[in-house]
């Protein structure tokens, strides 16, 4: 190209520039503009860890999520899984107790990879924690009960297994612990004996308890047993040969007894409930014989007086006369 007709290109460029500019710039900003149009924004909450070296722990509350938003192609961020994006706090560079603050960072994995463009923001920006050495104790497991169980029943004993937890945690807050509990157990209206899986109630979220965090309980509930005593019970005497009569000194009996509290409060004895046998009885004089008792099977004998019944035996006259007739 000669000289001339450089100069007259030249001249043909910067002919009317600021009106070229100014559309240079106005086309910039309907691309800028269209591009940002086109990028939508994500809102996820996704869990925040705490990253250390394995002789420290958080010791402190911290915030247990982040709020992060994706910014970018629609397309692109709603193909990102939520599991996908993980924000941490590095403090394994920390080797002592102390009190340490780090910013949240972000980590992009699988899906979250070779997305582009990809904007992502996180709150909050800085996390202070006071991290603690890191120990591990074995602490006894109690059972919480509440509630009653059905009327007429009592709870007789229970049981947790395992009776102890392992927990790890730092040694500030873990030290003065002596007992982990489960999650309440209601009795209410129980009426036989039970085995259940129940939660362990962790104390402090800052602990990490070994195993799955479950219990198993076991109860054991029987009926109540209630205790009455009956006196005045008359005693029968049983078999005694009619030509006699027989002295008992108006002895009347008295029995105490166990058994399910409706059943007791109903219960009379009924007619022979103290017996004596006086089958062999075969002449008159004086005896000493044993006080049976017809307790029924629902109830259990704690004692009973008298145990033995002594007795007079007579002749009745009317046999008398009728010997010497004969």
């Amino acid at each position: 190209m000669s000289w001339l007709n450089a100069r007259k290109l030249i001249i043909k460029i910067i002919e009317n520039w600021p009106v070229k500019v100014l559309s240079i710039v106005l086309a910039f900003i309907l691309f800028v503009f269209h591009h940002l149009n086109t990028m939508t924004t994500r809102p996820l909450s996704v869990p925040l860890t705490i990253e250390t070296n394995s002789a420290l722990v958080p010791a402190s509350v911290y915030p247990r999520s982040a709020r992060v938003t994706l910014r970018g192609e629609d397309n692109g961020i709603q193909s990102i899984v939520d599991s996908d994006i993980e924000a941490y706090v590095d403090l394994s560079k920390y080797e002592t107790e102390g009190f340490y603050s780090a910013p949240v960072q972000i980590r992009k994995k699988e899906s979250a990879l070779g997305i582009e463009p990809l904007e992502i923001v996180v709150y909050p920006l800085e996390i202070s924690v006071q991290l603690d050495r890191k120990i591990s104790k074995t602490i006894p497991l109690t059972a919480v009960i509440e509630g009653r169980v059905a009327d007429g029943f009592d709870l007789i004993s229970h049981s947790i297994f395992p009776p102890e937890i392992m927990i790890t945690g730092p040694f500030v807050l873990l030290e003065p612990v002596a007992e982990i509990k489960t999650e309440p157990i209601d009795l209410d209206g129980r009426n036989s004996d039970f085995i259940i899986e129940v939660q362990i109630a962790n104390p402090n979220p800052l602990f990490v308890l070994r195993g799955n965090g479950i219990a198993e309980f076991s109860c054991f509930i029987n009926p109540t047993v209630s205790v009455r005593s009956i006196d005045g019970i008359p005693i029968t005497l049983r078999r005694l040969n009619p030509d006699f009569a027989a002295d008992s000194g108006g002895r009347t009996g008295s029995i105490r007894i166990e058994g399910r509290q409706p059943w007791l409060d109903v219960f009379q004895p009924p007619p022979g409930f103290f017996s004596v046998d006086c089958s062999g009885i075969s002449e008159p004089g004086s005896y000493t014989l044993p006080v049976m008792v017809d307790l029924p099977p629902d109830f259990s004998l704690i004692r009973r007086e008298p145990e033995n019944l002594s007795l007079t035996i007579i002749l009745q006259k009317n046999s008398e006369n009728k010997g010497e007739s004969f």
